[in-house]
Order: structure tokens, then C-alpha cells, then sequence
């Protein structure tokens, strides 16, 4: 692999290296930068040693590494808001405090039917000036008032800090949360609100109110609502309105990356500016006025598009290919990919742990690398054939880069992807060219109809096309369980088989053997853990009691009427059941004494009924039971007390503080989480 003798490639591995060591590990800021400057030092002494050989030097190569280590440990906590001391977290003592929190809205994220929600700028937090965003949930009700972005705005209530998931095996919305440096919510309704008169009009309110511009008069042209969601998504970005049925059907047609603006997108932009400034001379004026049009084109379309991280790697990407076609250079596409990577995590190192990043850099890659490896296994005579091969081989070399970490993230994959790419690939070149331009015209208050309706039917039939597609429901592979180790080894296997097919040689298949056998080990080892696995669970289940017993792959469940009523849409059981690559055996509803290896474990309902004999070492409370919990450690004398999230909060923090006078650990669901016994 020629990319792995780039000297970019090198430093931009131990740079994001750093960055992981310190997304992981959380080092000191000072201590951080003091051994950034101690590591500078080697640098520049072995530089001068080197002289202009230096490339040839190891001692040079091995300092450059561990300089470029730790400056991408150093860019990571730069970019940590949580160590700037004027962010507002540090005035959150206690979440079940109220504050009076000023913040101007920055950002509207994709709700649901009850609720709205936003990303906000903390200006003050009890009359304190204070910096950091925050995430505001906002309660529906039937007098909803107005609030866009860039409306100052004070409520009144509890910050509740993003913590981490309270279930096994479940995605971290905390974790998530806090790569976008938002450490904390807010929860209310629109009658705690004032909205103030000041109104920040920076370039996210003139973002926000050019796409409302576009939208609303799309709408005030009777633009249908479901082609009008799906357009929002495609060439403004914005998913927030969009039902749910139909990123279903994109999911399920392996199409759901054509609603997230990214590379493809930006490609048609690139490919469209270019066609349009084709009149102009070519001369060293004609080309400075192309390509400084088309990059304010392309990021004025990314702040359009709300800087999501795809959209930001697509732009920092086509802006460096139109800087190499004005130079008339033949840019090795590698190099422009390295540099894009490495700018974008140097002034945001968080986008590196963002699906969305990693998923594009990965499908781009194989598509740059693997892609012309295919394409030379059949050469087409037919031009439309050759065309529709190309499509075809671009979906390929996507999928193979993209399908590891796809079912590592959302544990299914749509084998019909080929033919949805096929079909719709030639509708979205259609689709962008009218989409772009219906969107400029009506920025300007004119839509005009044909045009519109061009686009309109063209979507109608998009739909329609993936619709029919993720009918066949047969073809989506579901529920498969899969770890980082069998994610790494995955990789690895289909790079050292990648390269065999290239050019087969003696210690090519050797490698490659053994990453199958690398493989095939790793998932036994897994499977042997998972078989030789025994754990009882307590669930975090708000207002229910959720309890299982795992033995290997099987696993029992006990709850109350409604929990297994609604085990099918459990999200927190299925993710456990995946991840463990489990199934459910047995459903029971919820004993009074259970055994677990060499554990006795009580469960006390709302009833308050229990024996005085059993002498339990674990005693589960659910649903409030009125009992003296004095007495019953005194007579049973337990090892510890759990109380799921059946219990009122009240009685939960009750019990903790007897608990703590007796001397008893304590174990709230609410708020520790899952409890474990294995």
C-alpha cells in the first residue's frame, strides 16, 4: 500500500493516536503541555542533526511521531470545554437545584411529537456569566410560543447533567452528548419561558432563517410534505422534520446515506459550480474568479447545511481538489483526504468519535482504493453498461469499507443496497440539479412551478423506488452481534485480503490466512466467554421492574404485567440480548426470592410482605413498598439494599440516607444504574 509510505499518513496516525489517548484517559491539561515541550525538544535537536537527509534519519522519524503524538493529546484537551472554567458545569452542584439559566438558541435537532429540541449557548447561570452548550428538551403543549434560533431565552429549572447509560450493553446518549461538549439538559415546557427581545443575529440565525425562507415558501407553493421532508434532508440538510417511516425505508435500502449530507452531495455541488462557470476565460483572472466562487459556494452550502461533521469533511475535501484544479495539478486524491482529516480533527478532534466521520472517511477511502480494483475484473463495451458498472463498483468498494463498523454501530445490514444505488443513483444526479436550484430561486421568493413540480415528482418516485426496495424485509440482516475485537479483526482480514487479490505472492497469503485465523479465534473466544457467562440483572425500567437471569446464550425474564406486555419494544433488553447474542427462553412474572450462585436475593413489592427467616444478602425494593427499612436490615441484615426505578424518588432518597446511618450499601437504579450479580 503506496498510502502507507506517505509521511502525511504516519503523522496523521500518531496525531489521532493522541487523541484517543486523551479522549480515553483524560490527562492534566498543564501536564499535558509540559511534555508536549519536553518532546519538542528531541524534535528540533534531531532535525538539526539530520540536516537535509533528515527523512532518512530514524531518530528523526521517531521524534517527529511522538511530537505529533502529543500534540494530538494536546488538541484534544484544548477542545475539552469541560476544562475551561468558565463553562457552566462547574456551577452545577447538585441536578435537584433550580437555576435561572439565560442561553440563546444555536441549533434545532430532530424532536418527536411532545417534544422539541434544541442546542443552546449558556450566557448565565444564576446572575453568574458563564460559557458551554446545553441541551433543552422542550414540552409541546397547545399555547407553544414562537422561539427560533437566536432568540435570548431564561428558564427556570434543574440541569440535569448527561450521565452515563443506566442499562447494560445500551448506547451512551451521556458519552454522545458530551463529544459535542453539551454536559448537561434541561427538561420544561413553553410556559416557564421568556423570551427575551434581543435576538443574536450571527451566521446561524441568518442560516437558520434563509433555510425557514426555503422552506416556507416551498410550502406557501403547496410542495407535498413527505418530498418536501426528504428534500429538506438532501440538499439543506435538515432531518429534523422528517418522519419516522421513512428513514425506516432508507435504512432498510441501505439508501438512509443519502438523507446526511455528505462527499456525494457536495461532489454533484463541485461537479454543478463548475459546468455553470465554464464561460468564463481562461485566463489567471477567469480561474482566480472560479475558485474563489466556488469555495464560498461550497461553504456557504455547509453553513446551510448546519457544519454537521460529513458536510464539513466534504467541503474541507472538494475545496483542496478545486485549489489543485485551479493550479492545474493532478492532486494525488490521498494526500487531499490526509489533509482534509488532519485539518478538520486539528480544530475539531471530537468529530473523530462521530458515526457519521468515521463512516465517510472509511466508505471514501475504500472507494478511492478498492474501487479501481474492481472496475478492472469486467470492462464494459456498452457506454450505459460501463455506466451503470461504475455505479455499481462504487457501492461495492462503500459497503466493504463501511459494513464493519455499520453492524458494530446499528447491528443490521441491508444486502440489497446494490440495487437501491443502482436505481437511485441516476435520479440524484436529476434530483440535485433542480433541488439546487429550486432552493436558490426561492431563497429569492420565486418557485417556479414547473420546475418545482419537476423536482417534486422526481422525489414522489424516489420514494416510492426505496419504499418498494425495503418492502423485501427477508434481505435486511438484523441483530448481529458484534464487539470492537471482531470489528478490528474484520478490518484487518479484508485489508490483507484486499492486497493479496492485488498482487498474489507467498507472504500475502500467509497474512491473510492468518487474519482469517485471527478471526475465526477471536469469535470462538467470544463465544466461549458468552457461553460461560452467568449474571442476574436489576434493569433501570422507569416505573417497571425489569429483572433477568442470563445462563450463556439463555436468558429469563421476569417482570410485572406491563414490562412483558412491551418486552418486544424493550430498546434496553434488545441491545443486552444483542450484544450477549442471547435469546429469551423463559418469561415469568416477579418472584419474592430468587437464588443465584451462593445469593439469596429478596424482592419486596408494594405490598411490604416479606419473611423474617430468609435472611437474604440482597434485598430488592420495587414499587414503593411502605416498610420500616430500619427494622428489616435489623432483622434480616442484609449485605445490600437495590431500589429500582419503580420506586418514587422521594422513598429512594429516604432509604439511601437510612442506609447510609446503617451503614448499608445502597443501590438506586435511577441513579447508579443496572445492578449486576455475577
Amino acid at each position: 500500500m503506496k498510502i502507507l509510505q506517505f509521511p502525511l499518513m504516519k503523522i496523521t496516525f500518531w496525531f489521532i493516536l493522541g487523541i484517543v489517548f486523551s479522549y480515553y484517559f483524560n490527562p492534566n491539561p498543564t501536564t499535558s503541555f509540559i511534555i508536549t515541550g519536553i518532546f519538542f525538544v528531541p524534535f528540533i535537536v534531531t532535525l538539526y542533526l539530520s540536516k537535509r537527509d533528515f527523512i532518512q534519519k530514524i531518530y528523526f522519524g521517531f521524534a517527529t511521531y511522538l511530537l505529533f503524538f502529543q500534540i494530538g493529546s494536546c488538541t484534544q484537551v484544548i477542545n475539552n470545554e469541560f476544562y475551561d472554567k468558565e463553562n457552566y458545569v462547574h456551577l452545577i452542584k447538585n441536578e435537584t437545584d433550580y437555576h435561572y439559566v439565560e442561553l440563546v438558541l444555536r441549533e434545532k435537532l430532530k424532536g418527536s411529537s411532545s417534544i422539541d429540541k434544541y442546542i443552546g449557548l449558556v450566557k448565565r447561570i444564576d446572575n453568574k456569566s458563564c460559557s458551554g452548550k446545553i441541551l433543552l428538551q422542550i414540552h409541546k403543549t397547545q399555547d407553544n410560543c414562537k422561539i427560533h434560533i437566536g432568540n435570548n431565552i431564561q428558564i427556570y429549572g434543574k440541569c440535569i447533567l448527561s450521565n452515563k447509560s443506566l442499562n447494560p450493553n445500551q448506547f451512551d446518549y451521556g458519552r454522545y452528548l458530551n463529544n459535542k461538549s453539551i454536559f448537561a439538559q434541561i427538561y420544561t415546557n413553553t410556559n416557564t419561558i421568556k423570551v427575551s427581545d434581543k435576538i443574536d443575529k450571527n451566521i446561524w440565525y441568518y442560516s437558520d432563517y434563509l433555510r425557514n425562507k426555503i422552506i416556507n415558501n416551498l410550502k406557501k407553493s403547496n410542495f407535498s410534505k413527505d418530498e418536501l421532508q426528504v428534500v429538506s434532508a438532501l440538499i439543506l440538510g435538515q432531518q429534523q422534520d422528517i418522519s419516522k417511516e421513512i428513514i425506516k425505508d432508507y435504512q432498510y435500502a441501505g439508501a438512509i446515506h443519502i438523507l446526511s449530507v455528505s462527499g456525494l452531495h457536495v461532489g454533484f455541488i463541485l461537479l454543478f459550480l463548475t459546468f455553470l462557470l465554464n464561460p468564463l476565460p481562461k485566463n489567471k483572472l477567469g480561474y482566480t474568479i472560479r475558485l474563489l466562487t466556488i469555495i464560498i459556494c461550497l461553504w456557504g452550502f455547509a453553513i446551510l447545511a448546519g457544519l454537521s461533521p460529513s458536510v464539513v469533511r466534504s467541503v474541507t475535501m472538494f475545496s483542496f481538489v478545486a485549489v489543485g484544479m485551479y493550479l492545474k495539478k493532478s492532486t494525488n486524491i490521498f494526500h487531499t483526504l490526509l489533509v482534509s482529516m488532519f485539518l478538520i480533527l486539528f480544530f475539531q478532534p471530537s468529530f473523530l468519535f462521530d458515526v457519521g466521520f468515521q463512516l465517510s472517511y472509511l466508505s471514501l477511502f475504500f472507494i478511492l482504493w478498492l474501487k479501481p480494483l474492481i472496475s478492472d475484473l469486467w470492462i464494459p463495451k456498452n457506454k450505459i453498461v460501463t455506466y451503470f458498472w461504475e455505479i455499481l463498483t462504487v457501492s461495492f468498494a462503500a459497503q466493504i469499507g463501511a459494513f464493519p463498523l455499520s453492524i458494530y454501530y446499528f447491528h443490521q445490514f441491508p444486502v440489497l443496497f446494490f440495487i437501491t444505488n443502482l436505481i437511485i443513483i441516476p435520479f440524484l444526479i436529476i434530483i440535485m440539479g433542480l433541488g439546487v436550484l429550486v432552493m436558490v430561486m426561492a431563497a429569492f421568493d420565486l418557485v417556479p412551478m414547473i420546475t418545482m413540480k419537476s423536482l417534486e415528482i422526481c422525489i414522489f418516485f424516489l420514494n416510492k423506488i426505496i419504499n418498494w426496495v425495503a418492502s423485501f424485509e427477508q434481505f435486511i440482516i438484523k441483530d448481529i452481534p458484534i464487539n470492537w475485537q471482531t470489528l478490528i479483526c474484520l478490518y484487518l482480514l479484508i485489508i490483507a485480503f484486499v492486497i493479496l487479490f492485488k498482487k498474489p505472492t507467498y507472504p500475502k497469503i500467509v497474512v491473510a490466512l492468518f487474519s482469517l485465523l485471527l478471526l475465526q479465534t477471536t469469535l470462538l473466544i467470544t463465544r466461549w466467554k458468552i457461553q460461560n457467562q452467568q449474571e442476574f440483572i436489576v434493569f433501570n425500567s422507569w416505573k417497571n421492574t425489569l429483572i433477568t437471569e442470563r445462563n450463556g446464550d439463555k436468558v429469563m425474564v421476569f417482570g410485572n404485567e406491563k414490562t412483558i406486555d412491551k418486552l418486544a419494544s424493550n430498546t434496553s433488553l434488545k441491545s443486552y440480548l444483542i450484544t450477549n447474542n442471547s435469546s429469551i427462553t423463559r418469561i415469568n412474572k416477579i418472584q419474592n426470592l430468587y437464588y443465584f450462585k451462593d445469593k439469596k436475593i429478596m424482592v419486596i413489592d408494594s405490598f411490604g410482605i416479606y419473611s423474617k427467616e430468609i435472611n437474604p444478602d440482597i434485598v430488592i425494593l420495587r414499587q414503593s413498598p411502605k416498610i420500616n427499612l430500619e427494622r428489616l436490615i435489623q432483622v434480616n441484615r442484609p449485605e445490600l439494599i437495590v431500589a429500582d426505578a419503580s420506586n418514587y424518588k422521594t422513598t429512594i432518597q429516604l432509604w439511601k440516607s437510612i442506609c447510609i446511618k446503617k451503614k448499608i450499601p445502597f443501590h438506586a437504579t435511577a441513579e447508579k444504574g443496572f445492578y449486576r450479580v455475577n
